[in-house]
Parts: C-alpha cells; sequence; structure tokens
C-alpha cells in the first residue's frame, strides 16, 4: 500500500508542476483534464501526507523514550506515542478505503425515477413523498433538483415522476436507493383501520452525457401530442407532448410538463440517454455482479431494499439490517444516517474483495 501511495504522491506532484505550464494552461482541453485527475487524488495524497507526518512523530516519541531519563517527559512521550498510534491505525484504515477503484459514475449528476407499483392510489401517493424525501434531501446537500417527466393521478399521488439532481457527489450518494421500497401504513381513505401495504420502485441512474451515449437520429421515432392530466383530460390543446422510441432497444420515453414541444424533447433525450447508459453498464457488469453479490445489493429495481413502517414510526433496511425509529424525520429528507451506513457497507464489502 505505501509503495502505491508514494507512487501517488509523486504522480500528484508532477500534475501541479504541469498545471503551472503555459503551454498546459494555453491548451484549456488538456488542461482540465489534468485538472480533474489532479482533483481527484487529492483528498488521498493529503491524508497520506498526514500519515506520513503520524509516523515520523512516532519515531521521534519512541528515541525520547529510549534517550530521556526525566520520568516526567517520559510519560508524556508514552501519551503521544499512545495518542499517535491510533491516529496511525485509524488512519491506514481511511487510506485503504480511498484506495478502493472509483465508481467512475460517483461524480455524475443523476436521473431520479419514482413508480407507484402495488397498492392502487396508496401506491402513488407514497411516490410522492419519496419525492419530496428525495427533493429535501437533495436541498439539504446543495444539489439543485428538476422535474423532467410527471405523471400525477386524481388523489394527488405521482403514477410516475422523472427528475433530475444536479450536485457534487449525487450518484455516489444516491445510487443505493434503487430497487423496492415498501410503505406499511393505514391509508386515510381505510374506514376498518386495517394496515395496508404498498410498494413503489425507485431507479438510480447515472445521467449520460452526450459523449457517453451516442443517439442515431434514425434509430428513433418521436411522437408528438396533447399533454394530459389526472384522469386523463387534456391540460392543454397544443400538441406539445413528445414521445421518443429507440428503435434498437423499444425504450419509450414521454416528457409533457413543459408547454415548449422543444424543451420537452430536450429532456425526453436526456432520459433515454441515461437509460441507455444505464443498460449498457449493466451487460458489461452483469458477470461482475453475479460474482459478487455484495451485502448492499445489486440495485436491481425488483429488489425489496426498505420497508417504511408508519404505525411503528420505523424504516428498516433489510439489505444492511439497519432499522431507525424516526420515520418521520426520514420522510423530511433526513437520510443522510441511512445513505452513510449502505457506502460504509459497500467499503467494507470491497476492501474484502482486494484482500
Amino acid at each position: 500500500m505505501l509503495n502505491k501511495l508514494e507512487s501517488l504522491e509523486e504522480r500528484y506532484i508532477e500534475l501541479g508542476a504541469q498545471l503551472s505550464d503555459p503551454e498546459v494552461i494555453g491548451n484549456q482541453q488538456e488542461f482540465q483534464k489534468l485538472a480533474k485527475v489532479h482533483s481527484d487524488m487529492q483528498e488521498v495524497v493529503e491524508k497520506y501526507q498526514e500519515y506520513k507526518k503520524v509516523t515520523t512523530g512516532i519515531a521521534e516519541a519512541r528515541e525520547i523514550l529510549e534517550d530521556e531519563k526525566d520520568p516526567e517527559m517520559r510519560d508524556m512521550a508514552e501519551m503521544e506515542l499512545d495518542e499517535l498510534k491510533e491516529m496511525k491505525e485509524r488512519m491506514e484504515k481511511e487510506l485503504e478505503v480511498l484506495l478502493l477503484p472509483r465508481d467512475p459514475n460517483d461524480d455524475k449528476n443523476v436521473i431520479m425515477e419514482i413508480r407507484g407499483g402495488a397498492g392502487g392510489d396508496e401506491a402513488s401517493l407514497f411516490a410522492g413523498e419519496l419525492f419530496r424525501m428525495y427533493s429535501r434531501y437533495a436541498e439539504s446537500q446543495g444539489w439543485k433538483t428538476e422535474i423532467l417527466s410527471s405523471h400525477e393521478n386524481d388523489v394527488g399521488g405521482y403514477k410516475e415522476v422523472i427528475f433530475s439532481v444536479e450536485g457534487k457527489g449525487a450518484f455516489s450518494k444516491l445510487k443505493f436507493e434503487s430497487g423496492v421500497h415498501r410503505v406499511q401504513r393505514i391509508p386515510t381513505t381505510e374506514s376498518g383501520g386495517r394496515i395496508h401495504t404498498s410498494t413503489v420502485t425507485v431507479a438510480v441512474l447515472p445521467e449520460a452525457e452526450e459523449v457517453d451515449v451516442t443517439i442515431d437520429p434514425a434509430e428513433i421515432r418521436i411522437d408528438i401530442f396533447c399533454s394530459s392530466g389526472p384522469g386523463g383530460q387534456s391540460v392543454n390543446t397544443t400538441q406539445s407532448a413528445v414521445r421518443v422510441t429507440h428503435l434498437p432497444t423499444g425504450i419509450t420515453v414521454s416528457c409533457q410538463d413543459e408547454k415548449s414541444q422543444h424543451k420537452n424533447k430536450d429532456k425526453a433525450l436526456k432520459v433515454l440517454r441515461s437509460r441507455l447508459l444505464e443498460k449498457a453498464q449493466s451487460e458489461a457488469h452483469g458477470e461482475m455482479a453475479e460474482a459478487r453479490k455484495s451485502q448492499v445489493g445489486t440495485g436491481d429495481r425488483s429488489e425489496r431494499i426498505r420497508t417504511y413502517n408508519f404505525p411503528q414510526n420505523r424504516m428498516t433496511d433489510h439489505r444492511i439490517g439497519l432499522t431507525i425509529h424516526k420515520l418521520e424525520l426520514i420522510m423530511t429528507g433526513e437520510i443522510e444516517e441511512i445513505i452513510q451506513a449502505l457506502i460504509t457497507t459497500d467499503q467494507a464489502e470491497r476492501l474484502k474483495d482486494v484482500q
């Protein structure tokens, strides 16, 4: 590990020198590429530099213990040595995690798709609540959200809502939210007080740039139609809604939230690109995922990942056995504790694979 860290530090210093070179500065494309690599290495190099200071401190404290006769000075050196040893052990674990191969999608923005599943109106109402939960969490992280496509129903919920989340590290934190979310509660329409179980499906896709996925115009069909609201009634008389079908895969995306046909088409293509990227990556990683089923799960949309039990004020994440009894706060967007637990478990699983 130390040899790898030493090489990384040398490369980091080299890149810093290159970024000060007038020729590199003059070539903005090259400059941005190198700046991105330099920035990605910064955290691990700075942690390694701290680690080296700690190891130097340990060596100095040991020297004092060997040479010093004054009992008071020896006591101080022993205390310092114990503290530094603890720091060294903790930093070694942190460096192991920082050296894990990065998910290339971690820095990407996100397209999230939430759909009501089993449970009719109750499922669509919960889909709307999950959308608000993620929107508030995004706001707490300083991220920007935008609805790309939505289909509301008569009770104020969503049959489907697709939205983007833009911000640093959005995919790295939200990627474990893919799967089936189950809700257990007494619906407002239930007169007998019986608890109903409904499901909502969440998909989290890395947003694909045009450089990631090229869509051949000859391979898509675009249909224009009138937007419709809850219950299917027409909400405007102009044909501004857009349906894009990718002919080779059969993937279809509809967008009708904007009054402009052009904007709806742009949003539909944005979602289509992300679905095509996810499909390509899923196929490429299929064998790897089969070989290594991590405890956190595969992110499969059919996998039940979480239960929200309202009568017991309880949220349980089934993948890691985490139960939290503060559902009302979770539904207001306080999900950082859950996300950090999932990240920590995933890191532990991946460390097992490399050891």
